[in-house]
């Protein structure tokens, strides 16, 4: 059987955390490889339902969780996550939580330097959580970064506050933001440490282990292949790679460890905060879309814009993703719409593009390229089978499978985790 890699197919949000669960029932470790909390997933099993941000979602199943290297991570941010499952029934703890012992931490000092920046921007704000995931990423290729296993080591936590310091407070003066002093870090990391350490682990030789044992891993991705910091619409993207090829280097495995790349896409697209969105819609269709599907951010709360499905757009996520295959969500969102339209491709300056182009203004000006399909009038909540589907619904189906040129292997048909039509096991390869 195969490892199994889950990543959004267009700008998160996608339902990742119910399809990420069905499969985490079935795995035996689940593994969290890039992001922070500034990701959520939503979790609903049986009366209760569960956000989570930080922790591997395979935990609510009781599977061994493992947040790789590939992550930031915020302790408060884990440690208040920890607490709020456990008093919903969950039990949490080094045995079947670990963490990779040299993942980035995410400070105090972080978040401030993030949400001054946004501060600064004005109108041209990047749309960011605000929760220091950026400047976390940019001190780990700046080679300054606190790692888990620092805490360790109480001298070179105090030496590399220092060099942290010197680059941050920098910043933050010339921002006009209060500084950090180091002694508030570093007496805040030291009580942080004993109730971290005990989570660290050699992340990269466990992962060996379980493969040669024939153990099924889960890579669970956050974010999506639109956000990602090479591939996305930049600037209006995340700080990491959300692509499956993150995986590897993200968990300290290597790439013929991933498996089957399943990518996961809405019926319709949505996005959060700022950035281009070609098949947007303003009009009482968009509201209608936001209103059924309940369409607010896990972690923030915000609002999340609404549109057509954009095909072209996923085509290309599928392409730079590596998807095998899709799993599409939120059908039954679209349940009784007379008219359905999906984007084929864009309009930019009087040219036909089939891509969706890297460059800033080219992005802005895309105009979305329609195609019209018939819409339905049952009900597709709840479906377990392609025969208890309208035939319109099976058509749009098939269609989005010929635009975006991979198969959908499971359908999503209510946020339950059991409401699946699966055409094809990811497991199997």
């Amino acid at each position: 059987m195969a490892n199994v890699a889950v990543i959004g197919a267009q700008w998160g949000d996608e339902g990742k955390g119910k399809v990420v669960d069905w499969l985490a029932s079935r795995a035996d470790i689940v593994v969290r490889f890039q992001g922070g909390h500034n990701a959520g997933h939503t979790l609903v099993v049986g009366n209760e339902t569960y956000k989570l941000s930080l922790l591997p979602s395979g935990v609510v199943r009781g599977k061994l969780g493992i947040i790789g290297n590939g992550v930031v991570l915020d302790p408060q941010a884990l440690l208040s996550e920890i607490q709020k499952v456990t008093a919903q029934g969950l039990k949490v703890g080094p045995e079947n939580l670990r963490i990779a012992e040299n993942v980035p931490l995410i400070l105090p000092l972080h978040p401030a330097l993030d949400r001054a920046r946004e501060t600064a921007r004005g109108q041209d704000k990047i749309g960011t959580t605000g929760r220091g995931i950026g400047p976390a990423y940019e001190d780990k290729v700046g080679r300054r970064s606190i790692r888990l296993c620092d805490l360790a080591e109480p001298e070179t936590l105090s030496a590399k506050l220092d060099e942290l310091l010197l680059h941050h407070n920098s910043l933050l003066r010339g921002l006009g933001a209060p500084e950090f002093s180091k002694k508030d870090l570093l007496d805040g990391l030291l009580a942080l440490a004993p109730k971290l350490l005990p989570y660290a682990d050699t992340v990269w030789e466990r992962l060996d282990e379980a493969r040669a044992t024939g153990k099924r891993v889960l890579f669970e991705g956050a974010q999506a292949v639109m956000l990602d910091v090479d591939h996305g619409t930049y600037p209006y993207v995340t700080s990491s790679n959300t692509v499956a090829g993150n995986a590897a280097g993200g968990a300290g495995v290597g790439p013929d460890a991933i498996g089957f790349v399943l990518g996961i896409a809405k019926a319709y697209t949505t996005r959060v905060g700022s950035g281009p969105f070609p098949s947007e819609l303003h009009d009482e269709t968009g509201k209608l879309l936001g209103e059924r599907g309940r369409e607010f951010g896990t972690v923030t709360g915000r609002p999340r814009r609404c549109g057509w499905f954009d095909a072209c757009m996923v085509r290309q996520a599928v392409k730079v993703g590596g998807i095998q295959g899709l799993v599409l969500t939120k059908l039954d969102v679209l349940d009784g719409l007379p008219e359905l339209k999906i984007c084929t491709g864009y309009r930019i300056n009087g040219e036909v593009v089939k891509r969706l182009p890297a460059a800033f203004r080219a992005q802005a000006a895309a105009e979305p390229i329609y195609e019209t399909m018939q819409g339905w009038s049952g009900s597709t909540r709840g479906a377990r089978s392609y025969a208890e589907l309208p035939a319109e619904a099976v058509k749009y189906v098939r269609r989005i499978e010929e635009l975006v040129e991979a198969p959908i292997v499971l359908l999503s048909t209510s946020p339950e985790r059991d409401d699946t039509i699966m055409m094809r096991d990811p497991f199997a390869g």
